[in-house]
């Protein structure tokens, strides 16, 4: 793939059930994904453990969206010791920045006294949102931006929450894997459906994160 991929490419390329990666974050080529087998979050099936919904509700990490997009993209692109080469090259970070821009890219940020420490971001068509890549630098921030995502979307009206890929971590919140054919199914339902992210929650969706998680502690 040559660097003729734009924005606009990039969106039609995801409404197709495709989307790009590299080799490594030092391969400036990028090449298309279209998985046999795809990893799908069931928004109404979404299991949050018995430990981490403790951790959500004590409000241990300050959450925003979009409050810094670039930031959690390089965190998601640095390597650390158990994973030492990523996907994310300089050419993602560009074209996810310019579609973060236009209103197709998301991030979920978790903070501790001001500093990012965990998050995750995807891209955002009609009513399906693509995960990206999450990164974590305190024990469970990250999982924490995968509830707060999930409590977003399903305020906004989403379908479809796209994991890309099946593992035994997303497997635990219950994530599944389904052929291509269904994906592509259930991809075109939730395109033609309007959804819409929410940056912040409202009381609505104060609800859902509490339906998720149970009550805030006092």
């Amino acid at each position: 793939m040559t660097s003729e991929l734009t924005p606009a490419l990039l969106i039609k390329a995801y409404s197709v059930g495709l989307f790009p990666m590299a080799e490594s974050a030092d391969d400036p080529s990028l090449f298309w994904v279209d998985p046999e087998q795809r990893g799908i979050m069931p928004l109404d099936g979404f299991h949050v453990p018995r430990s981490l919904r403790k951790t959500v509700r004590k409000g241990r990490f300050e959450v925003a969206c979009d409050a810094d997009f670039a930031g959690v993209m390089r965190a998601c692109a640095a390597p650390t010791p158990e994973r030492p080469s990523t996907w994310i090259n300089d050419e993602i970070i560009a074209l996810y920045g310019a579609l973060h821009r236009e209103g197709h890219a998301h991030s979920v940020e978790c903070r501790r006294g001001g500093a990012l420490v965990g998050g995750l971001y995807g891209v955002s068509i009609g009513a399906a949102f693509f995960g990206e890549s999450m990164f974590s630098r305190e024990t469970d921030a990250s999982k924490v931006a995968l509830v707060h995502l999930v409590a977003r979307l399903r305020r906004g009206g989403f379908t479809l929450l796209d994991a890309q890929f099946m593992t035994a971590h997303l497997a635990r919140f219950g994530a599944v894997e389904v052929p291509r054919r269904k994906y592509r199914r259930l991809l075109a339902d939730a395109l033609a459906r309007a959804a819409h992210f929410p940056a912040t929650l409202d009381e609505a969706g104060q609800a859902i994160l509490a339906d998720l998680v149970g009550p805030a502690a006092g």
